[in-house]
């Protein structure tokens, strides 16, 4: 791009001094703890670029073999690195009182040669990684919390407990995506923007100003596979869209699904259209496949910033009380007028299913 075309574009340091101005006596820990996340998201993109030209493709492997995060889940060597370069990028400047990642059993802790500060930082490090080895866009995903008074006077040692805050405490959310051009999105509580990253100067600008998501839509983005294991509400909903103009939503929809859900929510967000990875019957120990502090909660701030809505199908999800650190839960988010349909439907009685034809839903008694 010639300079000209974007020499008028603010920075992602300018925007932020600009949101700081209207509150003066900020000390500026805030917009640096932004500033590094963003570094950390630049070095992971870079790491992402290279691919196989980098060495870092494939899972990452210890004496016993490849290794398992909390999760149970295998670890990509990306994966490991995005995790060391949030670790590196953040823990020095004296603004985190600690840190919690998908990729770590317990809370880190800020290394006793740095100050701590007063903000906590969670993250998924690198989303989507099983899209690593096919060459599909994957993402960074962040949300930074304030600590507790006590932990901020005393400067001891995090718990889990002091990260289990209800999202609606989030006071940014943001993730990075590493797609054709990487982007950085971001919400501080007023508004959501978006960032494309520069290559020639290194430098994230504002290229998506207060972006808002259509009220309604005609697209929806759902794991078709798990259908047997649907509750009863996400079965109506998904079958009524399938229908199409014949059916009761009276137009076609469109279905998308990528698998990684960064991508998925960017889509959404530049475009509309609803996502549902919703709590099924599949693995009874698990009330839902997505993790609440580390993706849940940061997207539907970024969701309900830009205008839609984002829910656990049963309640908003920026209402959910946590209870553990790597607590997994159901997620649906997007336009706001699907999503809040399929929260009817959740709050409506199920409609048991009648084997008499006088009786069933398409029956001589229908309206």
């Amino acid at each position: 791009m010639p300079l000209s075309n974007r020499s008028h574009r603010s920075t992602l340091t300018q925007f932020l001094i600009e949101k700081r101005r209207r509150f003066p006596s900020a000390s500026g820990d805030f917009n640096a703890l932004i500033l590094d996340v963003a570094l950390a998201c630049k070095a992971i993109a870079r790491g992402v670029a290279f691919g196989e030209l980098g060495g870092m493709m494939g899972n990452h492997a210890t004496e016993a073999g490849a290794s398992v995060n909390v999760q149970g889940e295998v670890q990509k060597k990306l994966d490991v690195l995005s995790n060391d370069v949030f670790i590196r990028r953040t823990e020095w400047a004296g603004n985190l009182a600690g840190m919690a990642s998908e990729e770590m059993d317990l809370p880190y802790q800020i290394p006793g040669q740095y100050p701590r500060g007063k903000y906590l930082l969670v993250f998924d490090p690198l989303d989507g990684s099983s899209n690593i080895d096919v060459n599909v866009s994957v993402g960074s995903i962040f949300s930074i919390l304030c600590a507790n008074r006590e932990v901020e006077d005393t400067g001891r040692d995090v718990t889990e407990a002091d990260f289990l805050q209800v999202g609606s405490k989030q006071v940014a959310a943001g993730y990075a995506l590493y797609g054709p051009t990487t982007m950085l999105v971001l919400t501080v509580g007023d508004g959501v923007s978006g960032f494309t990253l520069d290559p020639s100067l290194g430098e994230f600008m504002l290229t998506h100003p207060q972006m808002q998501i259509p009220a309604d839509t005609q697209e929806f983005a759902i794991n078709a596979s798990n259908s047997r294991f649907w509750e009863a509400p996400v079965k109506r909903y998904v079958e009524e869209c399938l229908a199409g103009k014949t059916g009761p939503r009276a137009k076609d929809f469109n279905t998308r699904w990528i698998a990684s859900m960064v991508a998925e929510a960017h889509r959404i967000l530049m475009r509309g259209g609803v996502f549902l990875y919703p709590r099924d019957t599949k693995d009874a120990d698990k009330p839902g496949r997505l993790r609440l502090l580390y993706e849940a909660n940061p997207v539907g701030m970024i969701m309900e910033q830009a205008g839609g809505r984002a829910s656990t199908g049963y309640q908003p999800m920026l209402d959910v009380q946590p209870t553990s650190l790597h607590q997994r839960i159901g997620l649906v988010f997007g336009s706001k007028n699907e999503v809040e349909r399929i929260e009817r439907y959740h709050a409506e009685p199920v409609q048991i299913e009648l084997s008499n034809p006088l009786f069933a839903v398409r029956s001589l008694f229908r309206d």
